[in-house]
């Protein structure tokens, strides 16, 4: 491990920092200021939505259009701006609200200054302040331990190794560690960009962003395009300048082509909806930390929850005090006493403060810190007598079959048993607390609705498996006796067998249950995982998509990828609606923006063959493209569709793509024979094959818009009107003849009846013989 810088004065750990030299240290800049934020800066939002590839195509083709002199042909600019503008637009918009809510949830630590304890922001913490930690606290910045009540820390995101690493005075701590068990004072010794962290990420370079299933599978089509685009413009352009001799109706022709097969807005699209997402979400008082992580979750299959702040409310409350050697009071004065010298704070610990009775007057030698993995804590007499308290399976070495009877008996009511042992030369049972929870009352209505969406539930928790199984049941979770005991799982054991054979887990260890995970995952699981403490970390970062309830524990706040301020489980189906929402519109709406890619490409190998020129311009697609993909797409792309996701992008999107384009190819082929034959004008077959590509455009919009609801109707209706007001005078802006030429009315008649048959006709062959034939995966 690398050493960290030693202080050169040690501050005092009851005055701490003045004023003055806080304000020294500022100066100097020497304070903690996060270099990581939870949301792309503005000017990375506008640079990824404005440098694109396509964007940069765009450009190339608008130079070699505005060098031809035919300026109309530069209308197809239109809808690529109006994408950029409503995609940062749409961005922009939810950063703010995501970081107004963030600030909410910005990390707060315990400082002493000019002799006062304070709480300030993570970011105003400066060089060798003295900061206390508590258990499930991340470290802000690298530091060393000057006071410890058997600090314990896991640097597993440092080291990789989930260890548990006991801290003494004097002994270094890293940005990026959390406390597992005790309390400590640290003094920072490097903060924000010189921490081992900070300069850890800066040598390996900048963190790699996650990319959603969506955009792998959009990014794929991308590469392709990319090698095809240039190769085909290219041989397009040559062919077509030695056939007629005429650079400006080459470029034309070429840049219609090339426009055609760059699907320019499916991307932008793609990231106006997951970022809507996150700006909705963020409205519910759900922070998002990641937008990817929007449609993992919409994909997760089995939900992994703790039990305590999840199922229940975690508001515990000792009901029954069990005296074994002596009275209930005492009982409870060494439990307070355990309590007050152990400094925890965790729902356990404020339950027994409940009581309201004076601590025990044992004085202490050794402070034992409650542990996740012993699952116990106390302390050492001054007479070397250990008195602990905590999970009776793991403290009670023999116990007798009237305590076993006992224990059994209250975890199959639901409390959680407490117990509290004296140890010197032998073990004595000094008695029980029974702590119950109470079972969230929207609990049983979000597990049906989650298990109803075929999403499989599975509790992880370091309780009692049988109460843990009685407050399921209380929850409607339906288990039975499906649950085990991870206490007596050895070491060897195949957690691949036990995940698919048991629904609880219960007295599962930290390191444990990003085991299972692992294991779900293994089986071809998408696994998702809820929780609230600092045992809950380590799973919450094995699993796909992790949520923290917000208010115990920072570090598993820092490693989730939504953190619920608002502290409702109930959220959950708001979350995971939201994510199918985006997946299934981004889904339903890819397959208008593909159909130009195939027609355009196919075309364009046509027509190379063929030796003439591309049949249209740039500039008659332009309508064409507003009103049949790029305004009704935005408008779908925010419709509610809740339905659970299928899995079969590509399906999906060529069952309507495919037929279309293929329609397009042979309407465009036939009309260029006809017009050929006929000696029609190109300002007119050009016009037949644009209002063909707009007429097939409109069935597969039908198509993707059902149920045709009155507001979606409205929408095809007015986009129709416009479509056909801009075939009467489309002629100087767009370069299109109107329709109602009567010489070729007979045409555009024939074109629209025949349209609809042959695109379902199309959807019909292509659906039974081809798409039921292919394995999409």
């Amino acid at each position: 491990m690398v050493k960290i810088k030693r202080p050169q004065t040690y501050t005092s750990l009851d005055e701490g920092l003045t004023d003055r030299q806080v304000d020294a240290k500022v100066q100097n800049g020497l304070t903690n200021v996060q270099t990581k934020k939870l949301s792309r800066p503005v000017y990375r939002i506008l640079a990824d939505n404005l440098f694109t590839l396509f964007n940069f195509l765009n450009l190339v083709i608008a130079i070699l259009i505005f060098w031809t002199g035919s300026y109309r042909n530069l209308f197809f600019l239109g809808p690529v701006i109006a994408n950029i503008i409503i995609g940062s637009y749409q961005e922009i918009r939810a950063k703010v609200t995501v970081d107004k809510i963030s600030l909410v949830n910005t990390q707060h630590f315990t400082v002493t200054r000019n002799g006062q304890d304070e709480t300030i922001a993570i970011d105003d913490l400066v060089e060798d302040d003295i900061v206390a930690i508590k258990r499930g606290d991340t470290m802000p910045a690298d530091g060393i331990v000057r006071y410890s009540n058997g600090l314990q820390t896991n640097e597993s995101s440092i080291t990789g190794e989930a260890d548990t690493i006991s801290k003494t005075i004097d002994d270094e701590v890293f940005s990026g560690s959390f406390a597992v068990a005790g309390q400590a004072k640290i003094q920072l010794t490097q903060v924000g960009k010189e921490s081992f962290v900070s300069k850890l990420s800066s040598a390996v370079g900048r963190e790699k962003r996650s990319v959603s299933v969506l955009m792998k599978i959009i990014n794929n089509i991308i590469k392709i395009l990319t090698y095809t685009i240039i190769p085909i413009g290219l041989l397009l352009f040559f062919r077509s300048f030695l056939k007629n001799g005429d650079v400006s109706q080459s470029i034309l022709g070429t840049s219609a082509s090339v426009i055609g097969m760059i699907p320019e807005g499916l991307v932008l699209l793609t990231s106006v909806a997951l970022a809507t997402g996150a700006y909705n979400l963020s409205r519910k008082r759900i922070v998002v930390r990641s937008l990817s992580a929007i449609e993992t979750l919409a994909r997760v299959d089995t939900l992994c929850l703790d039990k305590t702040g999840t199922i229940t409310t975690g508001k515990l409350t000792v009901k029954k005090t069990i005296a074994y050697s002596m009275s209930e009071k005492q009982l409870q004065a060494i439990a307070q006493k355990i309590v007050d010298v152990t400094q925890e704070t965790n729902a356990t610990a404020l339950a027994i403060k409940n009581l309201n009775v004076e601590a025990s007057k044992h004085d202490t030698k050794e402070v034992i810190p409650f542990s996740s993995e012993t699952k116990y804590s106390g302390f050492i007499a001054t007479d070397d007598s250990r008195y602990i308290m905590g999970a009776p399976e793991f403290i009670i070495k023999n116990p007798t079959e009237e305590v076993t009877k006992t224990i059994q008996q209250a975890a199959e009511n639901g409390f959680r048993v407490i117990a509290i042992l004296k140890e010197n030369s032998t073990q004595t049972l000094l008695g029980l607390l029974l702590i119950s929870d109470e079972v969230r009352k929207q609990a049983p209505s979000t597990f049906s609705y989650l298990k109803n969406q075929g999403i499989d539930l599975k509790i992880i928790s370091g309780d009692n498996p049988v109460t843990v199984a009685n407050v399921a049941a209380q929850a409607g979770i339906d288990s039975g006796k499906n649950y085990i005991d991870m206490s007596s799982v050895k070491d060897d054991q195949d957690y691949h067998e036990l995940v698919k054979k048991y629904k609880i887990f219960g007295r599962v260890r930290p390191s444990q249950k990003a085991d299972l995970i692992k294991a779900m995952q293994d089986n071809g699981l998408t696994v998702g995982m809820t929780g609230d403490g600092v045992n809950d970390v380590l799973a919450m970062r094995q699993s796909d998509c992790s949520i923290a309830i917000a208010g115990e524990s920072e570090a598993a706040e820092a490693s989730a990828d939504f953190v619920l301020l608002n502290r409702n489980f109930d959220s959950m189906i708001f979350m995971l609606n939201e994510g199918r929402r985006v997946i299934n519109n981004v889904e339903r709406v890819a397959s208008l923006f593909l159909i130009k890619t195939i027609y355009s490409v196919v075309l364009s190998i046509f027509f190379i063959i063929l030796g003439t020129g591309y049949p249209f311009q740039p500039s008659q697609l332009t309508p064409i493209n507003a009103l049949t993909v790029g305004i009704p797409t935005f408008i779908l792309a925010l419709e509610p569709n809740y339905t659970p996701p299928a899995g079969r992008f590509m399906r999906n999107v060529m069952e309507i793509a495919l037929p279309s384009a293929i329609c397009n190819i042979i309407f465009i082929i036939a009309i260029s024979m006809i017009g050929n034959r006929l000696n029609y004008s190109f300002t007119a077959t050009s016009t037949l094959s644009v209002f063909t590509i707009g007429i097939i455009g409109y069935c597969a919009l039908i198509s993707i818009s059902n149920p045709l609801i009155t507001r979606k109707k409205v929408m095809i209706g007015i986009s129709f009107v416009l479509f056909l007001i801009s075939f009467i005078f489309g002629n100087k802006p767009f370069g299109l003849q109107s329709i109602l030429n009567w010489n070729y009315t007979y045409i555009y008649v024939a074109i629209f009846l025949i349209a609809w048959p042959l695109f379902m006709f199309m959807r019909e062959v292509l659906g039974r013989r081809v798409f039921s034939k292919i394995n999409w995966k």
